[in-house]
């Protein structure tokens, strides 16, 4: 395989729990601010500051917030394409347990070169703008097949034939192997990229947005195609979205982030019924109702997003909050589970009473 696994990055304590699949701790992703001919960092943009989250095999973590709150960097970070600030990123690994069976817990952000290409046929990703990730020069059968290509288990005899059934799989045909994606529709090449994404069989897919620059009837399709591909194939996803009502259709459970912090994590309905922080309430209360006589309360939220190369003082959304007591200005919260498997940054999270859908 061209890598030495014995000098595999473990944690000499294991996993927090033996049913994760990923666990990502205190990732932090700061982009320096340069100013000056020669380029000096006056300062940091803190896309991802600080941020904790699990996922376990089969589910699937919904990663929502408003435009700019971190939650693409967080996705690309765990697949280091951005190497992180901080942090740690451990997954259940079979390609690099050292007698090549079973699991072993390996760190992504310590991993050499050689041990990630392994791992990434363990962990891919669907990116958000389908023509933008697909290369206008390749057919669709080459870029299907480049991933197999590149990690050296593309078999002439073989590698058709996987091409084809991935192509079928995802609701194409063979004949679309010969074309060039410029001659698909958005929703036809978002379907060429999840079956590149699926060509090495990973266990870990993180969807960055991968319906949000399609249309709404193309959407439901795409959503149903990932919940069956999720099924057949036992994947894991983290999706990546600011649209609520499509998290909520495809999520086990939620993680909501802002400015660069996930402000609260919890099941799906929990969250969705009963939030515990306020800015969750606001997001909640912009859900479109599915019955037209039902008068929508929707919370306007005052004041502008934090920036995130000088965030305030103390609670970061307290600026927009309308609970803000004296200490929200001062200290900043921490992130603590106030209920089983319910995770929320807020200083009166047991004292308020915010409103679901």
């Amino acid at each position: 395989m061209g890598t030495t696994v014995a000098n595999l990055p473990v944690e000499r304590k294991g996993m927090t729990d033996p049913n994760y699949l990923l666990e990502v701790r205190n990732l932090k992703k700061f982009f320096p601010i340069q100013r000056g001919f020669f380029r000096r960092t006056v300062g940091y943009v803190k896309a991802v500051d600080d941020v904790s989250f699990y996922l376990r095999e089969g589910e699937t973590l919904g990663l929502v917030g408003e435009s700019g709150c971190g939650k693409t960097t967080a996705g690309r970070c765990i697949i280091r394409l951005y190497e992180p600030s901080a942090g740690e990123a451990y997954i259940r690994s079979r390609v690099l347990s050292p007698n090549g069976s079973g699991d072993v817990a390996v760190n992504i952000f310590d991993l050499q070169p050689d041990q990630l290409k392994l791992l990434r046929r363990e962990i891919s990703m669907i990116f958000q703008d389908p023509i933008n990730s697909l290369n206008p020069r390749m057919t669709v059968g080459d870029i299907i097949a480049e991933p197999m290509v590149i990690h050296g288990v593309y078999e002439p005899n073989t590698g058709r034939e996987t091409v084809v059934n991935l192509l079928e799989r995802v609701g194409l045909l063979p004949d679309h192997m010969k074309r060039y994606p410029h001659e698909f529709s958005g929703g036809q090449r978002q379907r060429i990229g999840i079956a590149r994404a699926l060509s090495l069989n990973p266990r870990v897919v993180i969807c960055d947005e991968p319906v949000s620059a399609l249309d709404v009837s193309i959407q439901a399709q795409t959503l149903n195609l990932l919940q069956d591909l999720q099924h057949d194939f036992n994947l894991s996803y983290i999706f990546v979205a600011h649209d609520l009502s499509v998290v909520q259709h495809i999520s086990d459970r939620v993680a909501v982030m802002y400015v660069g912090k996930i402000v609260e994590m919890a099941d799906s309905d929990k969250l969705y019924s009963k939030p515990l922080h306020p800015y969750t309430e606001a997001l909640l209360s912009s859900v479109p109702k599915p019955d037209p006589r039902s008068k929508s309360k929707r919370i306007i939220m005052q004041g502008d997003i934090a920036d995130p190369s000088s965030p305030p003082p103390g609670c970061y959304f307290h600026p927009r909050c309308r609970y803000v007591q004296e200490i929200c200005k001062k200290e900043s919260p921490a992130f603590r589970e106030v209920e089983p498997e319910h995770f929320v940054a807020c200083h009166f999270a047991e004292q308020l009473d915010l409103k679901g859908v």
